[in-house]
């Protein structure tokens, strides 16, 4: 995190679930830069769901993190076997409502959760993070959340780095002398995509930066539009009950 804040990183993304809060407000505070310049995101854990749990894990989350207002506070998943994320949904309106969260939204949230929410709450989500890259483009979802003024966030941008090493990003990657990780990331800045890559490796941090000095073509984002499968590397929301 110190490296990435020190590359221009200004949006660091964690949960409690991640078990690095700490960790994460230690480099916040080493860093030197004022709060206001570093956008963070963290999320609620699957225990956690439930209007009063809720509130109480995000005061145990800003005490970890070290901050008193988060923000961007998201529901991790929706877990629609437990039918919580509603009430939960509602705990996140009140701490936005308070100004102790700056922006509240969900993740893994397909389109009747978030039409439910939406229904049964007070706001609209304001982020959905999906799991979300060429081999799962999530375009229905993308257009829904465009429609609703949702922004969609991508998690395993990359496809848990399996894209990494496809022949079509690699050859592109020749093609325009980047690396196939920069192209990935570009892919997701053009369609508009809020992107989140994860990495321990400072060269790779480092590299992941350098996206905003080139584009790809139309044809080389339709090349990679066609590689949508529906493939996922992770859990359907629909029957992740959170262990």
């Amino acid at each position: 995190v110190s490296h990435a804040l020190e590359t221009g990183y200004r949006s660091i993304d964690t949960a409690a679930a991640y078990g690095n809060e700490e960790g994460v407000g230690e480099a916040l505070r080493r860093s030197g830069l004022q709060r206001e310049d570093v956008f963070v995101t963290t999320k609620l854990a699957n225990s956690d769901q439930g209007y009063d749990a809720a509130l109480r894990a995000f005061d145990a989350s800003s005490e970890r993190l070290g901050v008193d207002v988060v923000d961007l506070y998201l529901i991790h998943w929706p877990l629609p076997e437990r039918d919580l994320y509603v009430p939960t949904w509602k705990a996140l309106e009140r701490l936005y409502a308070e100004g102790r969260a700056r922006a509240i939204g969900v993740c893994n949230f397909k389109q009747p959760h978030l039409e439910r929410v939406m229904e049964e709450g007070g706001i609209a989500p304001m982020v959905n993070q999906i799991e979300l890259h060429p081999l799962l483009s999530q375009e229905k979802t993308r257009a829904f959340d465009a429609d609703h003024n949702i922004a969609t966030e991508a998690w395993s941008p990359l496809g848990q780095g399996e894209l990494l090493r496809h022949p079509l990003i690699t050859e592109i990657a020749e093609e325009l002398e980047r690396t196939p990780a920069q192209v990935l990331l570009r892919w997701h800045v053009q369609l508009g995509n809020v992107v989140i890559p994860k990495s321990v490796t400072p060269e790779r941090i480092t590299s992941n930066f350098e996206i905003f000095d080139f584009e790809l073509s139309e044809e080389d984002m339709a090349r990679i539009n066609g590689l949508d499968e529906g493939h996922r590397f992770g859990p359907d929301p629909d029957a992740f009950d959170g262990d």
